[in-house]
């Protein structure tokens, strides 16, 4: 562990069903040496029991808190024992390809960037379709003076095989936290994430951050990385993901980039807010509407499952809140384990 200059920190993303996969990409495709610390935000006993015996079969450092994790938080749970220059924020359901480290290693030593994010890739097969390829993320004014926020992706949807000979390693204004390389030191000028931007927008925050400190962002395209969303999700998966694409996580991120960065609540924003749900419409309640309809889609059967679904979900999110004012009054994990 001594050799490492890496940290790589995994924190669950919106399900638990994808661990294996992932950690096991991550041993088998990494070949500079590294620590891991793993941060288990309250994951079903069959993955907190895989966990558990992987980190001693590998030794890392497995953190486990029993109630579940808004990303930002869990991400500042892992931060808190990095001890080496570079740290790697990655995702639970991210599968990583031969190489991905070292060139995200080496472009931070190459061009002294505080951030680094690799060509990020979507679904199944892994590496083929892409996500993200850099992209902006900034405050700007318009001609009556009001500020407004731009973020744009680039390449989203796109082929690799179809752009990997068009991109280039380069200056960008946004990475995002499926998978990052960030330099340790930036946060002693920034700080810790903040933990007000609850599901969405943290990583628009964290880059304005760093560039506003002084820091650089870069894309490597070399560092090919996939995040694999659900469906399909375990059951056991599916308390986390309600709570973790809750409208009341939405809302207050969304209400946190406002007030922070003193833009306008203008069409960008309410639109975000016409949309609060949208994952969990797609995920679960449009597939169970459609099961229960022998296949076929019933807009009736879907209203109402997704009438329920509102209330459920505030009443997931107002019991969350309650067990974190609890939690945070003992903040020691209930288990810390190091392999």
């Amino acid at each position: 562990m001594s050799e490492s200059v890496v940290t790589i920190v995994v924190v669950p993303r919106e399900r638990f069903s994808c661990t294996q996969r992932s950690l096991d990409s991550i041993y088998a495709h990494t070949q500079v040496p590294f620590d891991l610390v793993y941060v288990d935000g309250n994951s079903p006993t069959s993955v907190q029991q895989y966990l558990e015996h992987q980190s001693q079969e590998k030794s890392f450092q497995l953190i486990r808190i029993e109630r579940y994790l808004t990303p930002n938080e869990a991400r500042n749970i892992g931060l808190a024992h990095v001890k080496t220059p570079y740290l790697v924020f990655c995702d639970n359901d991210v599968v990583v390809s031969p190489g991905w480290l070292d060139t995200l290693i080496q472009c931070a030593n190459e061009t002294d960037a505080a951030i680094v994010g690799p060509l990020m890739c979507q679904d199944d097969p892994v590496h083929e379709v892409v996500h993200f390829a850099g992209g902006d993320a900034h405050v700007w004014s318009d001609r009556t003076g009001k500020k407004r926020l731009r973020e744009k992706m680039y390449r989203q949807g796109q082929r690799v095989e179809d752009v990997q000979s068009l991109l280039q390693r380069q200056q960008t204004e946004l990475a995002e936290f499926h998978c990052v390389l960030v330099r340790t030191a930036i946060f002693e000028q920034v700080g810790p994430l903040d933990e007000g931007f609850m599901n969405t927008k943290e990583h628009l925050d964290f880059c304005m951050t760093v560039t506003a400190a002084g820091g650089t962002v870069y894309l490597e395209p070399a560092s090919i990385v996939t995040y694999v969303p659900g469906p399909p999700l375990d059951l056991s998966d599916i308390p986390f993901y309600m709570l973790r694409w809750s409208d009341g996580w939405t809302r207050q991120s969304l209400q946190r980039m406002l007030e922070k960065w003193g833009v306008a609540e203008d069409g960008y924003f309410k639109n975000k807010y016409k949309k609060l749900g949208w994952r969990r419409r797609e995920t679960l309640i449009r597939p169970l509407s459609t099961w229960l309809s022998l296949g076929f889609r019933n807009w009736y059967l879907e209203a109402a499952i997704a009438r329920i679904d509102k209330l459920l979900n505030r009443w997931l999110t107002y019991r969350h809140a309650q067990k974190m004012t609890q939690a945070r009054a003992a903040t020691v994990p209930t288990t810390l384990s190091q392999g």
